[in-house]
């Protein structure tokens, strides 16, 4: 007697807990807990590539600072010195001003050597 009350609740135990496991599953697998979950996966995803584009910059910056210090271009900047004059050009002949060319002069074949790459 005591044998077919134990199997009989242990039957009845199995029996509800998968009937929970199943039902859980479903309500899992409804539409609106699908897009939920992927709304979910999509700020999280985001999150990742946004600390991965921060940690990105902060070693770009430090890798700039170090090879500035390594080449010697971190120069200290003195504050009451004026900007030095500007370069001036050689003169080397008569140079032609660039509104002087003429674009006539240009061929006017379409072709272009990079459309081929």
């Amino acid at each position: 007697m005591f044998r077919r009350t134990f199997w009989f609740t242990a039957g009845a135990a199995a029996g509800v807990w998968a009937t929970t496991k199943v039902n859980r599953k479903l309500k899992q697998l409804t539409p609106e807990s699908l897009a939920a979950q992927a709304a979910n996966k999509a700020v999280e995803t985001g999150h990742r590539l946004k600390d991965f584009a921060l940690d990105v910059r902060a070693g770009m910056v430090q890798r700039e600072a170090e090879l500035g210090e390594a080449l010697g271009l971190e120069a200290p900047v003195d504050q009451g010195r004026e900007l030095p004059e500007p370069r001036r050009r050689a003169a080397l002949g008569p140079v032609a001003h660039p509104t002087t060319y003429s674009f006539s002069k240009m061929p006017s074949s379409s072709y272009n050597r990079n459309e081929d790459h």
